[in-house]
């Protein structure tokens, strides 16, 4: 179900794959991590650690391990879920196959809800980046970010695909940049020595030292949902069951380490004002850089930012539009979603319809508006792969009851630390999603 989850059956364009043209299992656990961090590096570290070191202050650090530890638990639930209900749709077929409809339903709701606005937050962050390599400052942040939706649209429309190749050059620029930040900003934040991380616990006017850190650690968290890309992939890799979670397990600690090291440089170097600066949120690692006294610094890191955030939305049209496609065709949504074009190969009207959403989210111009919606409906997502991992016959279970139960927890509490407008307006959308979902089932009876 993640946007950037390829097939987890095996067919090719609808079609059962045969024995010879299966794919190699000759993937091991470094392999298949591998393929997790193209998934999982992105927006959150671009963005998501600027708007949480302005909520929580300098222990956005522990909001970095915080959001690990939660991702680790819903990972593994996602993991055994995967390995034994081996499809192309995550939570929305797992709420089917181990729940009820009504859950089923609601996955694939908030996920369309909560990757949209994850896309949203990746175009204002492509636009803030740009603004600022480019000179031509925030006044363009809006117009800048629909027009990247605008072209990548026409690019889906296409028919061309995201390929592995792509995916592999963007991880290598995104993390180079990411390491001429930290190598050039490490001199300054030693130089700083503790001074910006006292105190630790500084959250923002009006909110609590814990409550500041839970609702960081929200945001947080959504930085490290790819990981459910490699848990799709049961066909290619050696002895699934055991190498699918420890690759998990794996990635998310490679990512946390570097998460960490970015936090603790630009928190370190620049203090948590400069970081979360209000006018340039979009951008908050190049206004980090900016105080390096490193000139290309700042242009390096924006490189890296805008292309990262250029594969984050074509993946995430890809995957949306994909998912909006699946739920046409079962009618939980319009039948005319569940259509490709006259070639076979693109669903042009949930294409459509997914981009006028990520615009239309696009529109608020902050991403801490988005970024803290996509964690309140991808929290609630999650829980509902809980759920639906704790609905797993004794037999089928790779791990223990309690972790399950842990994510479950973890998500259904993080999710009401975003700020209450928010969850507010999610919980409205959920309703609005579940009364479509019963007036369709009540049109579809009478056929079936």
């Amino acid at each position: 179900m993640e946007a950037d989850d390829g097939p987890a059956t095996g067919t090719i364009r609808g079609q059962r794959v045969s024995g010879q043209q299966r794919l190699r299992r000759d993937v091991g656990v470094f392999g298949a991590a591998m393929m997790g961090l193209g998934s999982i590096i992105g927006t959150g570290v671009f963005v998501s650690i600027g708007v949480a070191a302005g909520i929580t202050g300098p222990s956005v650090v522990l909001a970095v391990a915080i959001g690990a530890l939660v991702a680790t638990f819903n990972g593994l639930s996602s993991a055994q879920l995967a390995a034994n209900h081996p499809v192309s749709g995550g939570t929305y077929e797992y709420g089917y196959r181990y729940l009820t409809p009504w859950l089923g339903f609601l996955a694939g709701w908030v996920f369309l809800l909560a990757k949209s606005a994850s896309a949203a937050t990746a175009a204002l962050g492509f636009a803030g980046y740009a603004s600022s390599l480019s000179g031509i400052g925030d006044g363009g942040l809006v117009p800048l970010a629909l027009g990247l939706i605008a072209l990548l649209t026409l690019v889906v429309l296409a028919g061309i695909r995201h390929s592995n190749l792509t995916n592999i050059v963007i991880v290598g620029i995104t993390l180079a940049s990411l390491g001429v930040f930290v190598v050039t900003g490490l001199p300054t934040a030693l130089e700083q020595g503790l001074t910006n991380f006292v105190p630790f616990f500084a959250p923002e006017e009006g909110r609590g030292a814990v409550t500041g850190l839970l609702y960081a650690s929200a945001l947080m968290f959504v930085a490290y949902t790819g990981y459910g890309r490699i848990a799709t992939l049961g066909e290619e890799v050696r002895e699934p069951r055991t190498t699918i979670p420890r690759a998990i397990i794996a990635a998310l600690v490679a990512v946390m380490c570097v998460y960490a090291l970015v936090a603790v440089v630009g928190v370190g170097a620049v203090g948590t004002g400069l970081l979360s600066d209000v006018e340039e949120r979009a951008a908050p690692l190049e206004v980090a850089a900016r105080g390096f006294g490193v000139a290309f610094a700042p242009p390096v890191l924006a490189i890296g930012a805008i292309t990262a955030m250029v594969g984050v939305l074509l993946n995430l049209l890809l995957g949306l539009s994909r998912v909006l496609l699946a739920m046409g065709r079962r009618r939980d949504m319009p039948a005319r979603f569940g259509r490709l074009d006259a070639a076979g190969r693109t669903p042009r009207a949930a294409v459509l319809a997914v981009a006028l959403l990520i615009a239309a989210l696009t529109l608020s111009g902050d991403v801490r508006i988005t970024w803290s919606f996509s964690a309140f409906t991808v929290l609630v997502y999650y829980a509902i792969t809980n759920l639906a991992a704790l609905a797993l016959p004794r037999e089928a279970r790779d791990f223990p009851r309690v972790l399950a139960q842990a994510g479950l927890l973890s998500c259904l509490t993080l999710a009401f630390f975003v700020e209450r407008e928010i969850w507010l307006v999610g919980l409205g959308l959920i309703l609005v999603g579940l009364v479509w979902h019963a007036i369709a089932r009540s049109l579809a009876a009478p056929r079936g």
